[in-house]
């Protein structure tokens, strides 16, 4: 047992190491965001499984508080809504829970966060799709390569590995860093 624990953190430590190709895109995406809300928009978050998760551990931080003391900012995961998600699965299908919700919800000033491991999960790209149409800001979280995330995000953060349990590590750091810098700038409001 001990072996496969230093296994696992050996492999969190050497997959951190090559986050740091993503300094840029991390600080970018936490600009897009400032900028959003300031502009009176919204942060808006979807994936699925853990990613999911993530959406929703990353609004929350947004909504109540990550570190700072500071007023609350606007945040929302579109993976919650266990009402909203099995109606549009059931009426239009699983591909279109994101982008239902988004057509319903989003607005130009906001800024629109897909999650996906492997940057290919389908209702979160037709979600990006979306909102790009509509000329509304796309980020991303992915892993590996970026998968068709590419395609359809502004900026798109790549965790360094194709291991799932290291990709979604990374985006859950990835998610704090962010929110922490969203901290630091709305703290003095």
């Amino acid at each position: 047992m001990l072996k496969v624990i230093n296994q696992e953190i050996l492999s969190h430590i050497e997959s951190f190491k090559l986050l740091n190709r993503e300094i840029s895109n991390i600080n970018a995406l936490a600009n897009k965001a400032i900028q959003s809300i300031e502009r009176g928009g919204k942060i808006i978050l979807f994936g699925n499984g853990g990613s999911a998760a993530d959406a929703q551990h990353i609004a929350a931080e947004l909504v109540g508080r990550y570190k700072e003391s500071r007023k609350g900012l606007p945040a929302i995961s579109l993976a919650t809504d266990s009402s909203a998600l099995t109606s549009i699965g059931n009426d239009f299908g699983y591909e279109s829970v994101f982008q239902r919700q988004l057509e319903a919800l989003v607005q130009k000033e906001d800024l629109v966060i897909g999650i996906s491991t492997s940057g290919n999960s389908k209702n979160v790209i037709n979600a990006l799709k979306f909102a790009r149409s509509l000329e509304i800001t796309t980020c991303g979280f992915s892993g590996d390569t970026g998968g068709l995330m590419n395609n359809y995000c502004d900026i798109n953060i790549i965790a360094p590995s194709d291991e799932t349990p290291r990709i979604q590590e990374m985006h859950i750091f990835i998610g704090h860093t962010i929110c922490q810098l969203i901290d630091s700038h709305f703290s003095n409001y």
